[in-house]
């Protein structure tokens, strides 16, 4: 995400090397390659233009603290200026109203909206402790309703079946009036969507949003048509009365366009960004940390946050003992390491919040969501007893464990050497030998190849 945008906006500084005053002309070069990032991003133009006049009014004249360089004292205004332009505040949802809270989700057929409402009710359910009603009124494509379906079992929610001919007026009154005598916190209203805009679409929703009075209407649109998602949701902000908008696929999109743009131009804030299939995949949008990302500084709270949500507490603390006393780390508590990650997202999603410098050192190691299925797989393929005491694994055992993984013997000693540097890395941690151990991180990890 971002990673083009990035890798020039942090060339800004070195432009600026022995300058001891940020003046017009000699930040005329720096903006010059802001304004290029932002256009090879796919920033809406507009914005470009706006957010280079308020970068510079807010640069010349800046004067320079002892503790930072000029290119420094830039990017700090550049930051600024990227927040304002996102939203500057964390917009929440709403949910004060008498329940249940309607949320209305609209958006075009492909843009992720039956998804996003499945995420949305897990994200309630977790984070607000809302029972949740999931309803479809997508009465054109029966799969979607299916979907919506499928969705609201993955994720404990409940769903509100749909009759063969029933108009989407006539299913959202039926959910509402279920959804009151159910008592039932939050009620998701999942739309029909079209390739493209148009008017029956536009009408149709605008009933149901009358019918429904919702709390919420949510936009839903997809990161990777960069202008052409901030130009449709502007169509939509223009005809509906949006309260907020979900940007579904942006760890998919490297540009990152459509985040810089879509408030600016709607008026209307970013309140989730979607990420992954997982249906864990739905952060709230906080303009500050996305900032922090853009310029490389990464998302750090982000990322502890979601690993206290992720952590099993009991199994966390099981670990923090046996790393106090040295003993007892084996490979079932190397494999459940893993599974954490995959909990957070996998490693994709982890190292997307990580600083610049770290994400790009952490790459190096060559790390992958697949390697670590793999290595799941070839500790699953060991028995109880092997997986407590590796010790015992000889080289008839080994191949056994590579036939029943898939793997070759070579990638069954390679998970052992990391294993064992994992638990050497236990036992500094014992001793005090932080340094020692932070070099050893590198090698627990599974590497390709």
């Amino acid at each position: 995400m971002f990673d083009n945008l990035t890798g020039k906006l942090s060339g800004v500084i070195k432009t600026l090397r022995g300058e001891t005053r940020l003046t017009e002309s000699n930040i005329q070069k720096a903006l010059r390659e802001i304004r290029l990032a932002l256009l090879e991003a796919d920033v809406a133009l507009p914005v470009i233009k706006d957010f280079i006049a308020r970068v510079k009014e807010k640069a010349v004249g800046h004067e320079v603290m002892n503790s930072l360089t000029p290119g420094q004292a830039l990017v700090g205004v550049v930051h600024q200026e990227l927040i304002s332009i996102m939203g500057r505040e964390k917009s929440d949802i709403n949910l004060s109203t008498v329940p249940p809270a309607v949320i209305l989700m609209a958006g075009l057929q492909g843009a992720g909206k039956t998804t996003s409402s499945g995420k949305l009710a897990k994200w309630l359910m977790e984070q607000k402790k809302k029972k949740v009603l999931l309803v479809s009124c997508d009465i054109y494509r029966p799969a979607a309703i299916h979907q919506l379906e499928l969705l609201a079992e993955q994720v404990n929610s409940d769903f509100f079946p749909v009759k063969p001919g029933q108009k989407p007026n006539e299913i959202a009154t039926a959910a509402l009036d279920y959804a009151r005598r159910h008592h039932h916190d939050v009620m998701i209203v999942d739309t029909a969507g079209r390739l493209g805009i148009d008017d029956a679409m536009m009408q149709e929703i605008s009933q149901l949003e009358t019918l429904l009075q919702p709390i919420e209407t949510l936009f839903v649109v997809d990161a990777m048509q960069g202008q052409d998602a901030v130009n449709t949701a502007k169509a939509f902000a223009d005809a509906l009365p949006l309260t907020g908008i979900i940007l579904t696929k942006l760890d998919g999109d490297a540009r990152g366009g459509a985040a810089l743009s879509v408030q600016h131009i709607t008026g209307k804030p970013i309140k989730f960004t979607g990420i992954a299939e997982k249906l864990t995949g739905l952060e709230a949008f906080h303009p500050d940390r996305m900032a922090s990302r853009i310029l490389g500084m990464g998302d750090v709270l982000g990322l502890i946050e979601e690993a206290q949500r992720s952590t099993d507490q009991r199994e966390a603390e099981k670990l923090m003992k046996k790393m106090k006393s040295g003993k007892g780390f084996d490979l079932d508590d190397f494999k459940m390491q893993f599974q954490q990650m995959k909990k957070m997202g996998g490693i994709t999603a982890m190292m997307d919040k990580l600083p610049a410098q770290l994400s790009q050192a952490a790459q190096n190691v060559k790390v992958d969501d697949k390697v670590i299925s793999r290595t799941e797989g070839i500790i699953n393929a060991m028995t109880r007893q092997e997986r407590a005491k590796p010790e015992i694994l000889k080289a008839s055992r080994k191949r056994r464990i590579a036939a029943g993984s898939g793997v070759t013997v070579q990638e069954v000693n390679r998970l052992l050497s990391q294993f064992e540097q994992a638990r050497k890395m236990m036992k500094m941690m014992n001793k005090g030998g932080m340094t020692k151990m932070m070099r050893g991180l590198k090698g627990m990890l599974p590497r390709l190849g």
